[in-house]
């Protein structure tokens, strides 16, 4: 099983975030970061990826560049969840399901008030 962390803000839908290695965030870095909507780390990752073959040494600037991969990796998610926090999202749940399926079908049944706002969010 997987855990996932509900994210709520009103008026909008639930975001659903997968805990754990992101091989998208490692592969992709800042575009990854930038679809996810995490724009201060997207540009960040970006200026770094930038600036580290500028300022270092080739194999330097390799061992860096594949270290920002590996820590993107590891913490994509978690920078995902800052970024909707900084949104106006609230952590709402921590779940545990094989999918996002069932992961927003625990949720609501977890959270009827959701139900019902996702409802009519939908119509």
């Amino acid at each position: 099983m997987t855990s996932w962390t509900a994210h709520l803000k009103p008026g909008e839908q639930p975001v659903l975030v997968k805990e754990g290695w992101s091989w998208a965030a490692f592969a992709f870095g800042p575009l990854w970061l930038a679809t996810q909507r995490a724009w201060i780390p997207a540009v960040l990752n970006l200026v770094l990826l930038v600036l580290i073959p500028v300022l270092c040494g080739p194999a330097a600037a390799v061992v860096l560049t594949g270290a920002l991969a590996v820590l993107a990796g590891l913490m994509g998610r978690d920078v995902v969840r800052w970024s909707l926090d900084r949104r106006g999202f609230e952590l709402a749940a921590v779940l545990a399901a094989r999918d996002e399926d069932t992961a927003l079908g625990r949720l609501l049944t977890f959270r009827p008030d959701v139900a019902a706002g996702l409802a009519a969010i939908l119509e």
